[in-house]
Order: structure tokens, then sequence, then C-alpha cells
């Protein structure tokens, strides 16, 4: 190779930074174990192939594919941390999380509490959603607010590949339960390679863009529309600042309450419906926090009140999208 050739960077996409993820952490601990409907290769290793190639690598006993039972996923994964394993459960779509409610809001999540602090549940729930696909209203909700409003459960939602494999390393290492929620249309979205062993801290966001006008949080798949949305404002002549939030719960409160703090604005934009999610609570917070310091009321952006519909058209405008973020944004730089 020549001295004046340039070698590009490696890059993955989000479905490789996770099955990497997954592979070193069970490379690092042989008590990090995989079970799920259809994990093992034999069943092409998931649905997408998230965790294609492991059960060949690490055997059956530790990629296990299991029946589909939602309840026994998440019922044999607390078990298991029970007695040393820190499994991690996948469950294949966010809607199908409501059938083991039972189980990990009840059980993972309070275990610790119940017990006086004496029992930990490290496990880690694998879930997928989101729209783009016509799934329909059953497949493809955002139910963060309901984990995230649960004490005991951590809920993080990676946006790159560098975040998916490090906060997935952190959530197999953390020592309380953590629901690890993948965008699908974003699974095959190309980044920059993560480092092996590479981490997320758990609770803290990313601060994607500096901006003095206006601040925009952003989690999952809206951080997609909203890094767009940044540049086309720039253009206009308003500087916006980009929060990527990465840890639902516990959420990176003085990160986004310093930058609100600073600009006066705030958009909060998420996929799930706008009525009591989480956008709602980091508008009550900022306004607790900042009241008198903002120039403009506090913006949410989310899903229409209603199941995520299967008509195309209707699904194309029922989550926000770039130019309904760059029209909020713009009218309260106004």
């Amino acid at each position: 190779m020549s001295i004046d050739t340039v070698v590009a960077p490696a890059k993955v996409n989000i479905l490789q930074a996770i099955n990497a993820a997954l592979a070193d952490a069970m490379e690092a601990d042989d008590n990090v174990i995989a079970l799920g409907e259809d994990l093992a290769d034999p069943e092409e290793g998931g649905v997408c192939g998230v965790t294609r190639g492991l059960s060949t690598r690490f055997g059956n006993a530790r990629v296990r594919s299991t029946p589909i039972s939602e309840q026994a996923i998440i019922g044999a994964a607390i078990g298991a941390s029970l007695v040393g394993f820190r499994p991690v459960a996948e469950i294949m779509l966010m809607n199908f999380t409501t059938v083991a409610m039972d189980m990990i809001v009840n059980h993972a999540a309070k275990l610790r509490f119940m017990s006086g602090g004496q029992t930990h549940v490290p496990i880690v729930i694998r879930t997928m959603t989101g729209t783009g696909f016509s799934s329909g209203g059953q497949h493809c909700d955002y139910l963060e607010a309901w984990f995230a409003h649960t004490a005991g459960i951590k809920v993080v939602a990676p946006s790159s590949p560098a975040d998916a494999y490090g906060l997935m390393r952190s959530a197999i290492e953390d020592p309380d339960p953590v629901l690890f929620i993948e965008n699908l249309p974003t699974y095959w979205m190309p980044d920059l390679a993560p480092k092996k062993d590479h981490r997320v801290p758990i609770g803290k966001a990313n601060t994607l863009a500096r901006g003095s006008d206006v601040t925009i949080i952003a989690y999952a798949r809206m951080v997609q529309e909203a890094l767009p949305a940044v540049a086309a404002l720039a253009e206009q002549g308003i500087s916006a600042e980009l929060i990527d939030l990465r840890t639902i719960a516990p959420w990176d409160r003085e990160t986004v309450v310093e930058s609100v703090g600073r600009t006066g604005r705030a958009v909060i934009v998420h996929e799930a419906v706008t009525p009591f999610g989480v956008g709602a609570e980091i508008s009550a917070v900022l306004n607790e926090r900042l009241f008198g310091r903002l120039k403009a009321p506090v913006r949410r952006l989310g899903g229409a009140f209603c199941p995520v519909p299967f008509s195309k058209p209707l699904e194309t405008a029922f989550a926000p999208r770039t130019d309904d973020i760059v029209a909020a944004a713009k009218a309260l730089a106004a």
C-alpha cells in the first residue's frame, strides 16, 4: 500500500453493532446468555438476524430459541439472573412486551426493592419497534413511557451504531434490568464502527450539535429526523442545539436543563404518541427548573393519539418528520 492510499474508516450498521456487542460481552463473560424466539442459527438468528452466528459460536446452551411465550422468556431470564447469569432476553416487538408486563413490572423491576437491596436482576430486555414498514397498530408502537414510569428499570434507545454497541455493553453490565429499544427502520443505517469494548454510560445524553437559539431534544429514530432539521434551520439563520438523550430513564436532566437554560427554547421530539409521553415529563422539569427564563413555551412533537395506521400515507403522517421539527423551532424562535 502506498503512502498516498487513503483507508476509509470502517462502517457498520446498528444491527451489526448490536450483534458485535453481544458477541464481545459473551466472549468476556461466560454468564452472559441470550434467549428469545428464533434467536439460534437454525432459526436464522432472529427475525432480522441480530443474533445470527452467536449460537454457532457460543453454543445452544447460551443462545436459546424459546417457545412463543413472552411471559416465559422474561420469567426464565429473571430466574437465571438470580443465580448468577446475565441474560439478554429478546421480546421480538415492543407491542409484545404487554404480554410480559407482569414479569417486567412486578418482578424484574421490584425484586431489588422487595429484598432490601440484597437481590439484583441484571437482565437486558431487547425489543424492536418503529413505523415505516406498514406493520400496523399492533407491531410498531413506542411504549417507553410505560416503562420509564416504573421505578427499578432503566430504558435506553440508541440512534447510531456506536451508541447501540456502547449502550448494550453497559446494559449487560448493569446490576438492574434495562429495556433496550431498537428501531427497525434504522437497523441498516451505516456509520463509523465502534471500538471494541466501547461503553456509553447509561443516563448520559450526547450533544450532537451546538446552538444558541433553540434546543432540540430527541432519541432513537427521531434523531435522524432532527439532524437535517438542524442544518435546514442554520440555512435560515436559526442556531439549533441537538441533544440525543440515548437514555430515557434515567434521562440526563443536567445536560438538557443547561442547554435550554442557554437557548431559552426547547422542542422535544419522540415517535410515541404525544399525550402522557416522555416529552411531557421533560417539559414539566424544564418549566420547574427554568420558570421565568424560558423565552417561549416548551414544544412537544410526537405521534398522533391513535394506533399506528396501516395505510402508508397515514403512517407517514403519524410521526414527526424533519419539516415538522423545522416548523416548530422556527415558530419558537420567531
